[in-house]
């Protein structure tokens, strides 16, 4: 009987590795317990090609994704954008600038990014009038930073 057997994880398991890993085990552990809660299947070479294929299909999209993102990166960082909000004598804001409000100026200069308002990375709404340098993650290690000026209208009650 072998020491070890091979066989390839479909989900991430404890002290033993993630999805699509080839992992060497235990006969008993794979049989009993891997196997049979579909966490892993035996490692044939047929396998092995299907799993090495899907990784570099995902290597594929990742790198198209990052391309897109930078492309998306060089739009944004180029544009600047001016938001008016009613605000007070003393340059403070009724109410405040969100992402969503960041998101609909970006897309009324006809840029359209799925999602952007989860990216942007504001750490508190904008209260004040004034320029803001504010980030936008695109993917893990793509960030844009986008020129907001938010310009306060008087009030019409003063």
């Amino acid at each position: 009987m072998p020491a070890n057997v091979q066989v390839i994880l479909q989900q991430d398991v404890d002290k033993v590795g993630k999805s699509g890993e080839l992992v060497r085990v235990r006969p008993g552990f794979a049989r009993n317990y891997l196997l049979p809660r579909q966490l892993a299947v035996a490692a044939t070479t047929a396998a092995v090609r299907r799993v090495e294929h899907e990784k570099a299909v995902a290597v594929a999209k990742a790198e198209k994704a990052k391309k897109e993102a930078r492309d998306v990166a060089v739009q944004l960082a180029g544009l600047a954008i001016k938001i008016v909000q009613k605000a007070g004598e003393d340059g403070r804001l009724f109410g405040s600038v969100t992402s969503k409000d960041i998101e609909n100026a970006v897309k009324a200069r006809g840029i359209v990014v799925d999602g952007l308002r989860k990216r942007i990375e504001l750490a508190e709404p904008i209260k004040s009038v004034g320029a803001y340098e504010v980030q936008v993650k695109l993917v893990s290690d793509v960030t844009a930073t986008l020129q907001v000026e938010v310009v306060g209208a008087p009030s019409k009650g003063a």
